[in-house]
């Protein structure tokens, strides 16, 4: 029999509020961790994109959250800005179909800081932003850091990097000892884990095993072309196969921002995103993206954790990604609902071994194909 998020034990008004958000059966993370979560360990979670971690530490902490206290009782630590609004509107969601009116508010970077103190002022629950701005709001004494009670590490292979490791220890380090630390994440390095055990008590490592599935509706294909060709290639291919909504991966922000001129340069009407974007450039891009005023999003793997996009329906990889996971992350952006969709990789010949690693571990066919008189067609046709 398969277990239900009552079988779990959570409020009965929270499994109210999933339902309408048309969730009635939990993902086996949320199996798994829920009732850690409600027991007060501390938690290292490893687990896919897409297999519902966010409600694996939500549900269980608006359990633990007494709305009826003024004070900040619990922090959520994202890596980028658009993870963090989605956790918060997933919390506003929760608040507002349920009876745990938990209150809440974002602390993220590049943003004006005085309306967030403003907003902070008023002692929310649970508070959700990128490592820099706490830590700086923990400093001014603005976030009451003696008062949480549960931290958690959202996509914390990326908060635990050589930029943001010691700015997440002061974090944790300026609250009380007696804190729940929670870690989620794709990937668990063997470094996450030292630092989980430093800064943990005893910590709970569950790791779910999701069999990897790329939506059947994806047509897979690849251009064979040398490195210094890529962009043009790219540029070409978009013409010939005019993408209604296109996401182009790339690797950071000079390639981002050198690849998005070029792309302009011959009409093509796009907008790029990295990691070190401001709030206001990021919110423009993403704005245009959803609402078609754009035709192609220039992103980093960085910069588009947390992005929900509906109707994407071309992805293309313009630098290869080397784990047959990182492959199926960027592609799963598309094809979805039951829509057909492509992903679309521009290789060089030392990168087919990746292409032949993500045909073997996927199970998918990865088409080789050539352009040809502003046309896509077969290798070996159209000479």
């Amino acid at each position: 029999m398969s277990t239900t998020f009552n079988n779990l034990n959570i409020h009965p008004s929270l499994v109210v509020a999933l339902e309408r958000q048309g969730i009635t059966t939990p993902t086996q993370v949320q199996v798994d961790v829920i009732p850690a979560v409600k027991g007060n360990e501390d938690v290292t979670v490893q687990s896919e994109t897409g297999t519902g971690k966010t409600l694996a530490y939500l549900v269980p902490m608006f359990e633990k959250i007494d709305p009826a206290k003024r004070e900040m009782q619990a922090l959520v630590l994202t890596p980028t800005h658009e993870l963090a609004m989605q956790v918060l509107k997933q919390i506003e969601l929760l608040s507002e179909h349920s009876e745990i009116k938990a209150t809440s508010t974002a602390a993220i970077g590049n943003v004006n800081i005085e309306r967030q103190i403003e907003k902070l002022r008023e002692k929310p629950n649970i508070v959700v932003g990128t490592p820099g701005r706490v830590l700086e709001l923990i400093k001014r004494k603005k976030i009451a850091a003696h008062t949480i009670k549960t931290i958690v590490m959202d996509e914390a292979d990326t908060l635990l990097s050589k930029d943001n490791a010691e700015v997440i220890r002061s974090v944790i380090k300026s609250t009380q000892k007696d804190r729940q630390l929670l870690m989620f994440s794709a990937t668990i390095t063997k470094d996450a884990e030292e630092y989980a055990r430093e800064l943990m008590k005893d910590p709970q490592i569950i790791r779910t095993t999701v069999a990897a599935a790329v939506p059947e509706g994806i047509e897979h294909i690849y251009f064979l072309t040398e490195l210094r060709d890529k962009i043009e290639t790219l540029r070409k291919a978009i013409a010939a196969l005019k993408p209604d909504k296109a996401m182009v991966f790339i690797g950071d922000r000079e390639e981002t921002e050198f690849t998005l001129m070029k792309l302009q340069y011959h009409g093509i009407k796009a907008a790029g995103m990295h990691g070190h974007a401001d709030k206001l450039e990021r919110k423009r891009a993403m704005d245009a993206f959803r609402s078609g005023t754009i035709q192609v999003l220039v992103v980093s793997d960085i910069a588009a954790r947390g992005l929900d996009v509906e109707d994407v329906t071309h992805i293309f990889n313009l630098n290869i990604p080397e784990k047959p996971k990182d492959y199926l992350h960027r592609v799963g952006r598309t094809g979805r609902k039951g829509k057909a969709g492509m992903a679309v990789s521009f290789v060089t010949e030392r990168e087919l071994q990746f292409i032949r690693q993500f045909e073997k571990d996927l199970k998918i066919k990865i088409v080789p194909k050539r352009l040809s008189r502003g046309q896509v067609v077969d290798v070996g046709r159209g000479r």
